[in-house]
């Protein structure tokens, strides 16, 4: 597998920006609304593009998804934004009602998820968004690692028919995947080949994860690093060639244990394949006011607790 670096970094929330400017140009049935972040949200280039496809909903997200559920049955691609903890939780009954429950063509994207959100606090760091989407049937959940998987990510979620979650965030992180690429949804991208540990990761711990396994190859240990950027549906084939290989998983992830992609993947396993497992994420608590940085570390979401994790699983086998 390839030796994985960076040049630059750029937030997540960005790619999404770009994304949606490429919408603009290139696909007229996309329209985007927003509840009053625009900047937030990186829409600039989509409203200057396209000022009579853009709605601003103010501070009414129930009022938001409606609209968005309403556009989609008038043969719109109505992508919904905001902030991630006002996007799921202030509105999971209209998503739940009138998006899910008639699976409509409704793009839910949202920024500033997590822990990393800093210093805005525990009141605006949402970490049971996924478990949240990933409940309602039918309703897909991404969660990209970087700007240009995002930037993709954005443009593929308009080609799919049917509800899509789409999480991102504030801060900027490496940038280390192709600006190129084609976003495949539901299928993991395998990044490092090894025999001892599976690194199952998400969003902004897919670095993370590649950082811990250098550490571990340092150790004479080699990890299978897996990005699972869509985590419903989840890339059960990859999780479980991976499992079949190594016999021990870590997931990491930037939310609660519960609900999370952990969670998905230990179902998984306990149906399919049994194997000790450990977990990187926040373990039923909130978070607090503070830099995203000093944050991650004090709740264990980077490189050294996934090495701590792996050296735990791996004991276990």
């Amino acid at each position: 597998m390839a030796q994985y670096t960076f040049e630059t970094k750029k937030d997540t929330r960005s790619g999404f920006g770009a994304g949606m400017e490429y919408l603009s140009l290139n696909n007229p049935k996309v329209v985007a609304l927003c509840a009053d972040l625009i900047g937030s949200l990186k829409l600039e280039a989509f409203i200057k593009n396209s000022p009579e496809r853009f709605f601003q909903t103010g501070i009414a997200e129930a009022n938001m998804i409606g609209i968005a559920a309403g556009l989609a049955v008038g043969g719109y691609i109505p992508f919904a934004t905001t902030f991630a903890n006002f996007g799921t939780g202030r509105v999971y009954d209209q998503i739940r009602q009138s998006v899910a429950y008639s699976s409509k063509n409704v793009k839910i994207a949202c920024s500033h998820a997590g822990l990393t959100l800093g210093e805005d606090g525990a009141t605006h760091q949402i970490l049971e968004d996924i478990g949240l989407m990933k409940m309602l049937p039918g309703m897909v959940v991404i969660n990209p690692c970087d700007y240009n998987q995002t930037k993709a990510a954005t443009i593929a979620v308009a080609e799919y028919e049917g509800p899509v979650y789409l999480r991102f965030g504030r801060p900027v992180v490496p940038v280390f995947t192709p600006d190129n690429q084609v976003f495949e949804i539901g299928k993991a991208i395998h990044l490092m080949e090894g025999a001892d540990v599976s690194i199952f990761a998400t969003g902004h711990l897919v670095w993370e994860s590649i950082l811990a396994a250098e550490i571990l190859k340092e150790k004479g240990i080699h990890a299978d690093v897996i990005n699972i950027h869509t985590i419903k549906p989840l890339d059960t084939n990859s999780v479980l060639k991976s499992v079949l290989k190594t016999g021990c998983v870590v997931s990491a992830e930037e939310h609660q244990y519960n609900g999370g992609l952990g969670d998905s993947i230990a179902q998984f396993l306990a149906m399919n394949r049994p194997s000790p497992m450990e977990f990187v994420g926040v373990n039923d608590s909130f978070g607090e006011s503070g830099k995203p940085a000093e944050l991650m570390e004090k709740y264990g979401l980077n490189a050294a607790s996934i090495v701590e994790k792996a050296l735990k699983v791996i004991a276990r086998k």
